[in-house]
């Protein structure tokens, strides 16, 4: 079992739990049955195992010899890992303006080494000026207000250090015409926010491309997000957020269908050259 990336809590959940479903294979043993042992349901067993649950440490002692897994040093490189896991994320501090299912988003963010996002109202989070993501923030329902609205654009401007780090975040961002053309606050924060897309657009570790109006009818439906780990252990993951939930999208044969969605809308869009110069176009149009 390979070590995760140091703090990433969320990947160390998915780690053990990717490991535990494989023990539990290869025993040819049902989650059903594996629930049994623990106290827990078939659905819960799918949860822990996709890591999208808090572990109890006698839990996975008792799975662990329910698998037959005697030997000390595996069982304590198991463990350990989930006693790490279990430590609170720095997102943590953060659960009162942000909600639950968006929890787990922020870990595999911050863990993933790729993320290509398409993007159909607005600017993805990850490349938002404060204002801007202040702006956007400002018009949920309900609203945002005082120093809730502070601490919301704190979280997503710490979000960003992902762009920052030692081996930063890849960005692949599709985002539609109409979301670069619509007025998001005022004048100058629009601006704003295009000129920091410039910038951004011309790091080697961010790539953006428009995808015109004029393409009509795509393949594209609402926003979606994909998420690639370098750990073998980790499945690419889709995260599509809805108005009260999200889904976590990890079966093979789905996220193979958004990989096709999104490559198509690559396809469709301007080349991140063209996009540059149709951002800077829209600056210019917008004096």
């Amino acid at each position: 079992m390979t070590e995760p990336a140091p703090g990433s809590a969320t990947v160390r959940r998915m780690i053990v739990g990717a490991h535990l479903r494989r023990l539990r294979e290869e025993k040819a043993i049902t989650r059903a049955d594996a629930g049994y042992t623990i106290r827990a349901s078939e659905s819960k067993m799918s949860r822990l195992e996709l890591g999208r649950v808090a572990f109890k440490e006698r839990d996975i002692s008792d799975l662990l010899v329910y698998y037959g897994v005697n030997d000390p040093e595996q069982r304590d490189q198991v463990l350990r890992l989930v006693r790490e896991a279990n430590r609170p994320s720095w997102w943590r501090e953060f659960d009162d303006v942000m909600p639950q299912y968006f929890q787990n988003y922020i870990g595999l963010e911050e863990a993933a080494t790729t993320l290509r996002t398409y993007e159909i109202h607005f600017v993805p989070g990850l490349l938002q000026t404060p204002d801007y993501a202040r702006a956007v923030l400002s018009s949920t329902v309900p609203p945002l207000t005082g120093r809730d609205l502070d601490r919301a654009v704190t979280l997503r401007l710490t979000r960003q250090q992902v762009l920052e780090r030692e081996d930063p975040l890849t960005v692949w961002a599709v985002v539609d015409e109409a979301a670069l053309r619509r007025r998001i606050g005022t004048v100058a924060t629009h601006r704003a926010q295009l000129e920091h897309l410039v910038e951004l657009a011309e790091r080697p570790g961010v790539a953006l491309q428009v995808l015109p109006t004029e393409t009509g009818l795509h393949v594209g439906g609402g926003p979606f997000s994909l998420l690639r780990f370098d750990d073998p252990e980790l499945p690419d993951v889709v995260y599509v957020e809805s108005l009260v939930g999200a889904s976590y999208v990890d079966k093979t044969e789905h996220v193979e269908r958004y990989v096709e969605v999104m490559n198509r809308l690559s396809v469709e869009s301007l080349t991140p050259d063209e996009s540059l110069a149709s951002i800077r176009k829209l600056l210019v149009e917008d004096q």
